[in-house]
């Protein structure tokens, strides 16, 4: 089974995440790049499902140069293969050109299954899985805890407000993956070792034969009109419980509108 994981290479979540002035973007040089969390367990379930049924894991992702990091962790950890979408054209691509310029580049490297983590701790839009099933006609099965594959048929349980639904449909398929799917597994030495000569090829848009006009930060649907740094944090309110702090509870939490 030829299985791709989409990965992404995110700001560390532990320090200041920044947008650049110039064109409102993010500032992926003002904190360390580390790869999404939930990529992880996107990895993590590629490699499960080759252990149960064979085949090889390809790594996919977009982004600059020093994404390249984040390619090696996924490889570290038992990917064979990576490809780097990487093109000065790409740069502040929003969710509907990234999932354009995605799966431009599946169609040229083939796939049963493509799969990828529910969300990214820097946009979290959540929308890319739906969005790459669309564009390439295929099945979604989105929001997974769980995923299962017999033959040409996949099964998972898309997690819901209510408990979750089970879905089926036939490969090839684009699935998402949530937290509680499994535990990623550490890159151990010979892993780290052995990533370093596994072989990632650099893709760029005429390669995956990308439209320009289609992608970009001039050519994105959505723009960030405006920003500013956040506040100070404010000390924290205190409530004196003089038989009536439930009530003086229950007005302040009202004029926060969170009740």
């Amino acid at each position: 089974m030829n299985i791709v994981v989409c990965v992404k290479q995110v700001p560390d979540t532990a320090t200041e995440r920044k947008l650049r002035s110039d064109d409102k973007t993010l500032d992926r040089d003002a904190a360390d790049g580390v790869i999404n969390e939930l990529c992880e367990y996107a990895v993590e379930e590629a490699l499960r499902l080759k252990e149960a049924h064979g085949g090889e894991v390809t790594v996919l992702t977009m982004g600059p140069g020093k994404a390249t990091d984040t390619i090696r962790k996924a490889l570290a950890m038992g990917a064979d293969k990576a490809v780097h979408l990487v093109d000065d054209a790409l740069h502040g691509s929003d969710a509907l050109g990234t999932s354009y310029a995605l799966a431009q580049t599946l169609k040229k490297i083939g796939f049963d299954l493509v799969v990828l983590g529910s969300e990214s701790t820097d946009a979290r839009t959540g929308v890319l899985a739906a969005m790459l099933a669309e564009r390439l006609g295929v099945p979604q099965l989105t929001f997974s805890n769980k995923v299962e594959v017999s033959g040409e048929t996949i099964t998972a349980q898309r997690v819901t407000d209510y408990g979750y639904d089970r879905v089926e449909a036939s490969l090839p398929a684009v699935v998402s993956v949530v937290e509680k799917i499994n535990e990623p597994r550490y890159p151990s030495f010979k892993g780290i070792m052995a990533a370093k000569k596994k072989p990632v090829t650099t893709f760029g848009i005429a390669d995956a034969e990308i439209d320009a006009s289609q992608v970009g930060l001039a050519n994105s649907w959505s723009e960030v009109v405006d920003f500013a740094a956040a506040p100070p944090r404010a000390a924290g309110t205190i409530v004196k419980d003089e038989g009536d702090g439930g009530v003086k509870t229950a007005d302040f939490l009202a004029s926060k509108k969170f009740v």
